[in-house]
Parts: C-alpha cells; sequence; structure tokens
C-alpha cells in the first residue's frame, strides 16, 4: 500500500525526512501532554527546534503531524519484520523471530503508539480508512509468518486460526505498550517475549492434541 501523501514545499526528501522526524518526536510529547486538540502547531514548531514558518514548508496542518506519527509505527513494524531474511523460512524460530522484532519495536515506539491510538479519532475521513488499514497490513505480516510454517509443516493450522493467532500476537504486543507501567514490575521485555511466545505456542499444541488431528483449512 502506497503512502498517503503529506505535501511539503521543500524539495530535498532527505532533509524532509529529517525535519517531519523531528516534528513527530516534538508533537508526541506534546500529544501525550495536553492532547492533540490542544497542542498548537507553533508548539510543536518550537518542540521540534525551528519555527512556525518553517513547520508549514514540511507539512499543511496539525492533523498532518498526526498522520505522520501513526505513519512512522507502521514503517518502523514492516522494516523490523522484513530487514531478516529468516522470517522468510517458514520456520518456528523464524516466527519466534518475528514476534520478537514485534514487540521490541511496541517497546521502542510505546509513546507513538500510546497517542497514536488516543488521537486517531482526530484524523479526518480520509486518513482514517488509511491508517486502519496499514495496521491490518501488519496483522497480514504475521498471517504470512504463520501461513509458511503451515507450508513447511512446521504448524498445523486451519486458516481462519492463522488469522486468530495473527490479531493475538499483534494484541499481545501492544499489550506491553499500553500496560508496560504494570508488566515491568513483573517481567523485563524479554521475559514477557519468551512468555507470550511460548504460551502461544503451547497453547497451538494443545489444539492438535485435543483434536487428535490436523485442523481443516476454512
Amino acid at each position: 500500500m502506497n503512502k498517503r501523501e503529506v505535501q511539503a514545499s521543500v524539495k530535498d526528501e532527505r532533509l524532509v525526512q529529517k525535519r517531519r522526524d523531528q516534528m513527530i518526536k516534538g508533537a508526541v510529547a506534546l500529544f501525550k501532554q495536553k492532547g492533540f486538540h490542544r497542542t498548537t502547531t507553533r508548539e510543536i514548531a518550537k518542540a521540534a527546534g525551528f519555527s512556525i514558518g518553517t513547520l508549514y514548508e514540511y507539512i499543511r496542518t496539525k492533523e498532518d503531524v498526526l498522520y505522520l506519527v501513526c505513519d512512522s509505527i507502521y514503517d518502523h513494524v514492516s522494516e523490523r519484520l522484513q530487514q531478516d531474511l529468516a522470517l522468510k523460512k517458514g520456520t518456528l524460530d523464524s516466527l519466534k523471530l518475528g514476534i520478537a522484532n514485534f514487540f521490541q519495536v511496541m517497546d521502542e515506539m510505546q509513546a507513538e503508539v500510546l497517542v497514536m491510538y488516543q488521537e486517531v479519532k482526530s484524523l479526518s475521513k480520509d486518513a482514517l480508512p488509511y491508517v486502519l488499514k496499514k495496521e491490518m497490513e501488519m496483522v497480514g505480516m504475521f498471517e504470512n509468518l504463520l501461513s509458511r510454517c503451515v507450508e513447511n509443516g512446521e504448524l498445523h493450522l486451519s486458516k481462519k486460526q492463522v488469522a486468530m493467532i495473527a490479531h493475538n500476537i499483534f494484541v499481545q504486543g501492544q499489550m506491553w505498550g499500553f500496560r508496560r507501567w504494570a508488566l515491568r514490575k513483573l517481567f523485563t521485555l524479554e521475559e514477557y517475549i519468551e512468555l507470550q511466545t511460548e504460551l502461544l505456542l503451547s497453547g497451538i499444541s494443545a489444539e492438535v492434541s485435543a483434536t487428535g488431528t490436523v485442523p481443516k483449512s476454512e
């Protein structure tokens, strides 16, 4: 899926990315503290380290900044899940690696994730479906990982089970972001990844053992 274009008057793409990264960093802190509607573009410019005039060379509206925050999360997840060739092998190890990579991104971008879900309602009607579709594409990455494991005989799952497990992985990653304040009292990130992965795989094994058969595709 192509990116939703946010227009900029500056033509240097590297400079545009650099300035927008600065905006995202400043905006996330402000949105988290004050909320989207109470934050002004002038405050975002100041937090990013440049003037309001410079800000409008890289975006058109305050909503563009929120959109860029949302999109940056998906870009980081996509990059992390696709950068390692092992993820293409369709093995249980590749699935474990994909889960670990995703959970790590959720930890690294906790502030962005929290802001996105708190303020996504502020996106326009044309931007919101794009963001929701990007989320489904991330779930789809795990569906692909699981499906490769099924094709290789590493897992025995129906299509509906693959879809459900992919959503479960996605929500478990988000849970670390949303409830890290409580979970960190009990687990390190590494322990959380290990335990969630163990529970996931033991649940899959239990399903096959309980039925005694390989689930039919549906």
